[in-house]
């Protein structure tokens, strides 16, 4: 089959998951979960990956309402928000160990004093979101604070009332029950409470969440959790690869939250990592401390060429065309037919990639333009088929390919 074909063949694979979901609206319930999506794509909850910064990678239980606050702040003054990263999600270890007397979940008095409603309050004054935590079992994964196993409505409701935008819902301690029934029992618990909150369903992969997981919520993992190392993104990146039909506008796959700016990789390293994440239309969520992130970092994390292309509003996952001894192409369909295309050397030394423009759906016989998305410059066209560049170890070349 050729590539223009195997894309357009993606592209119907979409159409067709989206359609076959409709086509199961024949019951109320299902009717009303209709309703729902409408409801929270019209509210811009998830239209595109969702984007912005969790605490968990760099700051794991370390956290305090100090801490919220001064990210909220930094995102703002370094540029980011305004690029796009809008939720400011609070990972585990936020709440006390045990309920109050009401059965309420409540904030940990020693480290957010001023309860998650106040926080909730700052972060919207900033023009931003606010994200929390939360888990499918009867403790979180820290085992520092309840789960909301037998508890989804009342927990959905105290989230509402505290001003909550995005709710991570985690997979630890639970009763052996399928996934499904929990995750789903959480999601209709959402869509009572009358405010839009994007529910990401943290179920790392387990029982392929692709295949079900956008009846229930916004995003899905479809990976066991990133470490901040080479190995772990190229793992994570094929594995999240093979479920690209499933995702769309309002339905995203999620192979974790980002580790830029965290120390363990270089800046190739994570240059790669981030093309690929957003290629891949990954959640954009900032992993590292932004208050203190250097210069470099803020240039990878902040390179809106980029970003735009995760925020492409035809919300087609790109993936992997071809790949042999660690000389990759990955490439994806965006609006107004164009084409991003990465070039990713995972070998140990510096080699030529080449691309025809057949294997990625272009004609070889209409001229494109090529912009480079990291030297933020057209490319100089010698080749009318293709493109060929040389690529250092473990980094990569990011283009746009308009056809003109």
């Amino acid at each position: 089959m050729k590539m223009g074909s195997k894309f357009s063949f993606l592209f119907v694979n979409v159409v067709l998951v989206v359609a076959s979901i409709n086509c199961m609206n024949v019951s109320r319930s299902n009717a009303n979960l209709e309703d729902y999506t409408q409801f929270l794509l019209a509210n811009g909850v998830a239209r595109t990956p969702p984007m912005g910064w969790n605490s968990w990678n760099h700051f794991q239980c370390n956290i305090d309402e100090r801490t919220i606050k001064t990210t909220a702040d930094a995102l703002v003054s370094t540029g980011l928000a305004a690029l796009g990263y809008k939720y400011v999600n609070i990972d585990d270890c936020w709440g006390e160990e045990k309920r109050d007397w009401k059965g309420s979940l409540r904030a940990k008095a020693s480290t957010f004093p001023s309860g998650i409603k106040a926080l909730a309050d700052y972060v919207h004054s900033k023009g931003l979101k606010l994200g929390i935590y939360s888990d499918a079992g009867y403790t979180t994964c820290s085992k520092k604070m309840p789960g909301s196993l037998g508890h989804e409505d009342q927990d959905a409701k105290t989230f509402a009332e505290w001003g909550v935008d995005y709710l991570k819902y985690d997979n630890c301690y639970h009763d052996g029950s399928k996934p499904q029934d929990r995750y789903a029992r959480m999601s209709y618990a959402l869509r009572k409470v009358g405010r839009p909150i994007l529910y990401s369903l943290c179920e790392w992969g387990q029982e392929y969440p692709a295949k079900w997981a956008g009846l229930y919520g916004n995003a899905w993992r479809t990976t066991g959790d990133i470490k901040d190392t080479w190995e772990s993104v190229i793992s994570i990146a094929d594995e999240n690869n093979i479920w690209g039909r499933y995702a769309g506008p309002g339905r995203w796959n999620d192979p974790d939250m980002l580790e830029v700016g965290n120390g363990g990789m270089s800046l190739e390293e994570y240059r790669s990592h981030f093309s690929i994440w957003a290629l891949m239309k990954a959640p954009l969520l900032i992993g590292c401390d932004v208050q203190s992130a250097s210069h470099e970092t803020l240039r990878i994390l902040g390179n809106k060429e980029v970003i735009d292309v995760n925020q492409d509003p035809l919300g087609l996952q790109g993936r992997k065309i071809r790949a042999k001894a660690g000389l990759e192409i990955w490439a994806g369909l965006l609006s107004r037919k164009r084409v991003a295309v990465v070039l990713w050397n995972r070998s140990g030394s510096r080699a030529p990639i080449t691309v025809g423009w057949r294997e990625i759906g272009l004609s070889p016989y209409n001229p494109v333009v090529v912009r480079d998305l990291w030297a933020h410059s057209f490319v100089s066209m010698r080749k009318l088929h293709g493109l060929t560049a040389y690529v250092a170890s473990h980094a990569c070349k990011m283009y746009i390919l308009t056809p003109s």
